[in-house]
């Protein structure tokens, strides 16, 4: 059977070719639905989702929280991406590209939307002067590895996650060549962290909230149990480096906001005592979802 494919001389969108995500995705922005946000009464409201990309917004707000800086008190609120929500007139205002995470800061006399996760990073560390160095070489070093990871996670995602999880059907090529690209990731991090104990340096900083949710989330079993096939244990730095924050609470509490399993809404450090004590253990079970 020949599965080769021959582009034609204009590409049309067939609605019936997208797999696991045709009822959403789409080659056209904007809104689908008439649907306001809904608005707690903290200084940030968090929409968003309890995927990798979703969770470095969490994590770094309950990171915040963990040091002690009440001023990041937020809402967080479930923006179901496979029913749609990204898609509400609401969310589309607050975020033009549809993508999960996004967050309105209402600290101030005047609301003001930030989207993209490595931008809300970058927002709330220099709001709150933590977890980005305020001098270089430090700041430059870890801004260097948190667009390292921003760059890159769309190979490990929108790549290998896709075409060896969620495509209709598996080929041998896209899986190889995102395979490839994912291991080599693995790598890099790997020997950075055979000469640091962070990414970018000696302290814990949004470059490890950033890559932490996607190296984790294979390193813990993601798109079904691809660690083995990927053999992520010869990483072993990576290894030691993903232990030490699946440990650390803010990044425990993190990962449960707006997350399967966890909580649908957040709005304050209490809300975290609903649920199974197990979920809040140092050591994190495996994902093999």
């Amino acid at each position: 059977m020949d599965n080769t494919y021959t582009p034609a001389e204009v590409w049309v969108h067939d609605p019936a070719n997208g797999g696991r995500f045709a009822s959403i995705n789409s080659p056209t922005a904007g809104a689908r639905a008439d649907h306001d946000l809904p608005v707690g009464k903290h200084p940030f409201q968090l929409y968003s989702l309890g995927t990798p990309n979703g969770m470095k917004a969490s994590i770094m707000l309950e990171e915040l929280l963990a040091a002690g800086i009440a001023d990041a008190e937020y809402n967080g609120w479930r923006i179901d991406i496979g029913e749609g929500d990204q898609f509400w007139s609401g969310f589309v205002a607050i975020n033009p590209n549809s993508k999960i995470p996004a967050l309105v800061d209402r600290s101030g006399a005047e609301p003001f939307r930030v989207f993209e996760s490595g931008a809300i990073l970058i927002h709330l560390a220099e709001k709150f002067g933590a977890l980005l160095p305020r001098e270089n070489p430090a700041r430059a070093e870890t801004l260097s590895w948190l667009m390292w990871q921003i760059g890159g996670a769309p190979f490990i995602g929108g790549g290998f996650g896709h075409f060896y999880k969620y495509a209709p059907e598996r080929y041998k090529y896209p899986i190889d060549r995102y395979a490839m690209e994912t291991k080599r990731q693995y790598s890099v991090a790997d020997m950075q962290l055979a000469k640091t104990e962070f990414l970018a340096g000696a302290e814990y900083s949004i470059a490890d909230i950033a890559a932490y949710p996607w190296l984790s989330y294979l390193w813990h079993g993601g798109y079904g149990g691809a660690d083995k096939f990927l053999a992520l244990h010869e990483y072993e730095n990576v290894g030691r480096w993903v232990k030490a924050i699946d440990a650390r609470p803010g990044a425990i509490r993190g990962r449960l906001v707006s997350a399967a399993g966890g909580l649908a809404e957040r709005h304050s450090a209490d809300d975290f005592d609903t649920l199974d004590p197990a979920l809040l253990a140092p050591v994190r079970q495996r994902v093999d979802a």
